[in-house]
């Protein structure tokens, strides 16, 4: 009668995880086989993993990723100019906890919005908050929160995301308001926060896409001189792969 009131009582306080790790204890015929201790610790640690698998399990549906990618499924093999000891060592995320940014650059169809991505689920594994957009729909959003009144409350939740992913930067001609959104959105998170952009475009090549010389001076200074560079290179991923099932 005690081990039910215990089992309902974990249920009431909503420690689900260690209720049913009681109840297998009680369904176990061999109770004695650990100490008291050890037994508590393994219901603790049910409850401890199932906490942070959740906790995990929001934070990627919060970060809505493009693509289901993680580090440690890189593709080193195909030719594209990725250098294994520099994923590595940007893995660790000390970039992130230092508030510098990271630019991947290449052609279309190379891998960098997969490889965003990955870094993106790192950080939610390491406990840190990350949101993916791309560039062209941010700016769709924003216009439609400027007509609800919710503008202002949607850049300070981006100011508080630890890691943001910006896609397909340079894609498509920026308006005036443009710039100065992405001026707000930059100079919130300078110091602060970490942003990873993906873009066709080379970094050299960024000034003249953002356009109006002073803007472009402003952005880039907040997005550049804190940065780790990813230069891309080589033939399409997309494109082999279809070539290879043309052929199969």
């Amino acid at each position: 009668m005690l081990d039910e009131q215990t089992y309902e009582k974990l249920v009431a306080l909503k420690l689900n995880a260690m209720a049913a790790a009681w109840r297998e204890y009680l369904e176990n015929s061999d109770k004695d086989a650990l100490s008291f201790a050890e037994r508590f610790g393994l219901i603790v640690d049910r409850e401890w993993s199932d906490r942070q698998q959740r906790r995990l399990s929001r934070r990627l549906q919060m970060a809505k990723l493009r693509e289901t990618a993680c580090l440690e499924d890189i593709d080193y093999h195909h030719p594209r100019n990725l250098d294994r000891s520099v994923i590595q060592r940007l893995a660790a995320l000390r970039w992130i906890a230092q508030h510098e940014n990271l630019l991947i650059t290449g052609p279309t169809g190379i891998g960098k919005t997969w490889i965003a991505c990955a870094f993106a689920q790192k950080a939610c594994r390491d406990g840190l908050s990350a949101f993916y957009i791309r560039l062209p729909r941010l700016f769709q959003a924003f216009q439609l929160a400027r007509g609800d009144g919710s503008y202002l409350k949607e850049l300070s939740r981006l100011a508080r995301i630890d890691l943001l992913v910006l896609d397909d930067w340079g894609l498509l001609p920026l308006q005036d308001i443009d710039r100065r959104e992405l001026l707000e959105i930059l100079e919130d998170r300078h110091g602060r926060r970490s942003t990873i952009v993906t873009s066709q475009l080379p970094v050299d090549k960024w000034h003249a896409y953002i356009g109006e010389p002073t803007v472009a001076d402003s952005i880039l200074d907040r997005l550049l001189h804190n940065a780790h560079r990813i230069a891309l290179s080589g033939h399409s991923k997309r494109k082999t792969r279809t070539e290879k099932k043309d052929k199969s």
